[in-house]
């Protein structure tokens, strides 16, 4: 006969795997197929310096994220983290709406690498209306998908993560066989401002990890899984990461990357796969930025929002977070849809990669606080605090001299975020409460 803990064990729906896929799927799909385009004209043809750098330094938030998680299992994450790190106040108040914020921008970026990809396939060909019509009907049949739960969300991700990753694999491995030396020679290497901007944009394409924790109390054993689905997650992304981008940089002038940013991936294919290669990329990006929409809405709007507006999630979160958080899936997608309609992606990426940086930065330092309880190294939290800092310093100054407007909507943003849980708390004696 079962006994009543080996039952609640099995009653979990999201088993390692799933949490893996969500993880994946949170991650692929910002770095390679909406962003790589971007970076490569920072970076030029040593992008892939860039990939490894931002894996690094979230590699490092990750261990944090495997120490808290091990240690404070809950459906809150990195909202969790701060409230055990630094208490109920406007400090883990504000960060909390500022990753919900951050959420926002992420899906944003998707949804508009999705329409770039998809719009290829309609007979009109790529527009702007085009682009931005196909965006907003994605996050709309994933917002209608997040409302069926938990199991369904896995379950998908599993299946979304499984194609892509494997036409990914496919591609790098295929495409290492026809790399062209002369481009990969590095005739005046770039400036390591440069490098390290790329890097620090790129960590958008892993800031998807966090995802993982939001899913602590439906995972099966969550004192195991949840690091292994971390480290797992990030580890393998990086890898992907990496060897797509040699093949990228390797089949196609930058100038071409260039001019073909918003769907390069595709067109680095048809150099030694022709238009077929084209075809299954473009497919594959669309996939891949699915399967991140799916994974942020999940992560996002159902557990930042609730935490936002009520300070503690349902008890039961897999059973009642989906009926209480239609309210939040709906205002999120509604805010989403307009960002898509009125900011273009390269603004969106920069701020969406500034505001994780500063979340990271937020939830290392309240690390720092309990890294006893944890059984954490201080000095790895230290250096993920200055992984993260010196990422967004470098963004800031890029921003500065390149971007001002992005750069004075990020200080906007922030502020507002802080001002914003000031003002909520005030008047409506909300409080954030540990799970």
């Amino acid at each position: 006969m079962m006994s009543k803990s080996n039952e609640v064990l099995n009653g979990k729906p999201i088993g390692i795997w799933s949490a893996v896929a969500i993880g994946i799927g949170g991650m692929i799909g910002a770095g390679i197929f909406s962003i790589l385009g971007i970076a490569t004209t920072i970076a030029g043809n040593v992008v892939y310096i860039s990939f490894i750098i931002g894996g690094a330094i979230a590699l490092l938030s990750t261990y944090s994220y495997a120490k808290l998680a091990t240690k404070y299992p809950s459906a809150g994450g990195p909202v969790e983290f701060l409230v055990r790190g630094f208490g109920d106040g406007i400090l883990s108040g504000g960060f909390n709406f500022l990753l919900w914020i951050g959420y926002i921008f992420a899906l944003s970026v998707y949804a508009e690498a999705f329409g770039s990809y998809a719009s290829i396939f309609l007979p009109m060909g790529q527009s702007g209306l085009s682009v931005t019509i196909l965006a907003i009907l994605i996050i709309l049949i994933f917002t209608g998908i997040n409302f069926l739960g938990p199991k369904i969300v896995g379950r998908s991700e599993i299946i979304i993560v499984g194609i892509k990753v494997g036409i990914l694999m496919v591609f790098a491995l295929v495409g290492l066989f026809f790399i062209k030396p002369s481009l990969l020679t590095i005739s005046q290497f770039p400036h390591v401002t440069n490098i390290l901007t790329a890097s620090a944009l790129l960590f958008l394409g892993y800031q998807g990890f966090g995802l993982i924790t939001n899913t602590a109390e439906d995972i099966k054993n969550p004192k195991k899984n949840i690091a292994r689905a971390l480290y797992i997650a990030v580890a393998l992304v990086m890898l992907i990461y990496v060897l797509v981008s040699l093949v990228v940089v390797g089949n196609l002038p930058i100038p071409e990357i260039a001019k073909t940013a918003d769907y390069a991936l595709a067109v680095a294919a048809e150099p030694f796969a022709g238009s077929i290669g084209f075809t299954i990329m473009a497919i594959a990006a669309i996939i891949s930025t699915s399967s991140a929409i799916n994974a942020t809405l999940y992560g996002g709007a159902n557990v930042s929002y609730l935490m936002a507006k009520k300070g503690e999630l349902p008890k039961i979160f897999n059973r009642t977070a989906w009926r209480d958080g239609k309210e939040g899936l709906i205002i999120t997608s509604a805010i989403v849809i307009l960002f898509t309609i009125f900011l273009n992606l390269s603004s969106v990426a920069l701020m969406g990669s500034a505001l994780f940086l500063i979340i990271y930065a937020g939830v290392n330092f309240a690390h720092l606080k309990v890294h006893k309880q944890t059984n954490a190294n201080k000095y790895i939290i230290w250096l993920a605090i200055i992984g993260c800092l010196f990422a967004l310093t470098v963004l800031v100054f890029y921003q500065m001299y390149n971007s001002p407007l992005t750069l004075g909507l990020l200080i906007t943003v922030t502020t507002i975020a802080f001002l914003v849980e000031f003002i909520y708390r005030k008047y409506s004696n909300r409080t954030l409460k540990k799970r």
